[in-house]
């Protein structure tokens, strides 16, 4: 049985880990909250205590952690994971990154005979868990055809980006900057149809039957009227992190993004007074301006 390993095992890691297990694999991994050992071990895991412990008999690892300086401390630490994987294995990225940190990564990798995979996802939560998630991978093709059967255990739409560390963080950030307008937006329309008094089952309905109606809309929708502003496993954090990434990309390139500069400021507002709070809870913070809040059967 192949084994693969899967450093950090929140939301996201948990469902990578979830669907090799599901697809035969033998999975170990490693996280450093005991909540998430004790889910792993759950379902059929074998919890590691290093990310060197993770890599020593595996294939391929994941790494699904947060910032950029964590996924080189999970690969270039005294226990990281070039400590003990073997030539010819493969590191899969799949952590979302600054472009220039995962350049950084693969030119720090190289003569190590460890290949790495950037492969930033797509789908959140539910494509997390469901295996439906959306790969933006960029590596040499010869790389993606050796380890896909990995990508494809956890994934619904495989699309090659680019043959280099970076390409696929780019591809992200891009996505990511159109998402958080997208998100930002539906906030504001919430707000201003809760002020206006429209119940929010008729936004729903006329929305997600329009040509605004998207998953992106959809979903926050959704979340917004029925008051879900936690645990729905898209922490606002993520999304903040996601979009400074997309910004700081704009300046390098000197490329202005109005729209997503607008959401940044939307994020950061909704970050620094809800701090544990998911995405949507953006709108409570227009709500709370207003006065008035949009739930399924209408405002109050």
């Amino acid at each position: 049985m192949n084994t693969v390993g899967v450093v950090g095992l929140g939301d996201m890691g948990s469902g990578l880990a979830k669907n090799l297990i599901k697809n035969n694999f033998f999975v170990t991994g490693a996280d450093l909250l005991p909540d998430r050992q004790r889910a792993f071990l759950e379902m059929g895991g074998q919890l590691c205590n290093s990310p060197s412990e993770v890599g020593r008999d595996a294939s391929a690892v994941f790494i699904m952690v947060m910032t950029g300086e964590e996924v080189k401390n999970v690969i270039f630490g005294d226990d990281g994971l070039l400590r003990s994987m073997s030539k010819g294995s493969a590191i899969i990225l799949s952590a979302t990154i600054k472009p220039q940190e995962a350049r950084e990564i693969g030119a720090l990798m190289a003569g190590s005979g460890v290949d790495l995979i950037d492969t930033p996802v797509s789908g959140g939560f539910p494509g997390a868990q469901s295996g439906s998630l959306t790969l933006m991978a960029a590596a040499p093709d010869p790389t993606i055809d050796t380890f896909l059967p990995y990508l494809r255990a956890v994934s619904a739409n495989i699309h090659r980006v680019g043959d280099k560390p970076g390409d696929g963080q780019t591809v992200k950030a891009c996505l990511q900057s159109l998402i958080g307008a997208q998100f930002s937006a539906t906030f504001e329309a919430a707000a201003l149809a809760a002020k206006a008094g429209v119940s929010g089952q008729v936004l729903l309905d006329v929305f997600s039957t329009s040509s605004a109606g998207c998953g992106v809309v959809n979903n926050a929708l959704e979340k917004i009227i029925d008051r879900k502003f936690e645990g729905t496993g898209s922490h606002i954090n993520t999304m903040h992190k996601d979009l400074t990434i997309a910004m700081a990309l704009g300046e390098e390139l000197g490329v202005p993004l109005h729209t997503a500069s607008s959401a940044m400021q939307i994020f950061h507002a909704g970050r620094t007074k809800y701090p544990n709070g998911d995405n949507w809870v953006c709108t409570r913070v227009i709500e709370d301006t207003i006065g008035a809040e949009l739930h399924r059967k209408g405002p109050k």
